[in-house]
């Protein structure tokens, strides 16, 4: 089994937060699901740029044998 670890992929999506796509994921492995998700905010403070109402983040899980993910979001024009 390969080690567990977690990248978070950046998501544009509609207005309500529907409908979303990923744009890019970031450069950086995570050993927890928790230490992705602390770094949610400056990661959507980086990528303000994506050209979509609402930016979103998606920890997600990698190597292992399960898969997990989590979502949080941001209204771009804030």
């Amino acid at each position: 089994m390969d080690p567990v670890f977690y990248i978070m992929a950046i998501l544009g999506c509609a207005d309500n937060g529907s409908a979303c796509s990923q744009q890019r994921v970031e450069p950086i492995r995570y050993e927890s699901a928790a230490a992705c998700e602390a770094a949610v905010p400056d990661a959507l403070m980086r990528n303000t740029d994506v050209s979509y109402p609402v930016i979103a983040a998606a920890c997600q899980q990698r190597g292992g044998i399960r898969s997990a993910e989590s979502v949080a979001t941001t209204d771009s024009d804030a």
